[in-house]
C-alpha cells in the first residue's frame, strides 16, 4: 500500500501534467481565482526541497513547475494582463495576506 508521501507525489505529478497541458490558463488568472499560481508552486517546491536539505535556485524550481525555462514559457504563452485580471489578483493577494499563519 502506498504511503502518504507517495500519494502526494503522484498528485503533484498529475497537477504539473495538467498545468503543462493548460498553457492557456494564465498565472494571473490562477492567482486571481485560487490565490496561487505556477510561481507559488515553484516557491513551495523550493521551500520543501530546502527543508529536505536539497539546495535549489528559484529558476531551477520554476523550471521544474513550468516544464521549461520561465522565459521560454512567458514568450510562448503569457499574454498582457488586463485591468480586470490585475484587480482580481490584487484582491486575491489581499485575501492571502489575511490568511497568513494557516
Amino acid at each position: 500500500m502506498a504511503d502518504t508521501t507517495e500519494i502526494e507525489a503522484a498528485v503533484l505529478r498529475k497537477l504539473l501534467e495538467h498545468l503543462s497541458a493548460r498553457t492557456d490558463v494564465q498565472n494571473i488568472d490562477m492567482m486571481g481565482h485560487t490565490g496561487f499560481c505556477r510561481n507559488c508552486l515553484a516557491d513551495w517546491y523550493r521551500e520543501a526541497a530546502t527543508s529536505e536539505g536539497v539546495e535549489m535556485t528559484k529558476d531551477e524550481a520554476r523550471e521544474r513547475i513550468y516544464g521549461m525555462p520561465v522565459a521560454d514559457f512567458k514568450a510562448k504563452y503569457q499574454k498582457p494582463a488586463t485591468p480586470g485580471q490585475l484587480s482580481l489578483m490584487d484582491a486575491s493577494i489581499a485575501k492571502n495576506e489575511q490568511m497568513r499563519g494557516w
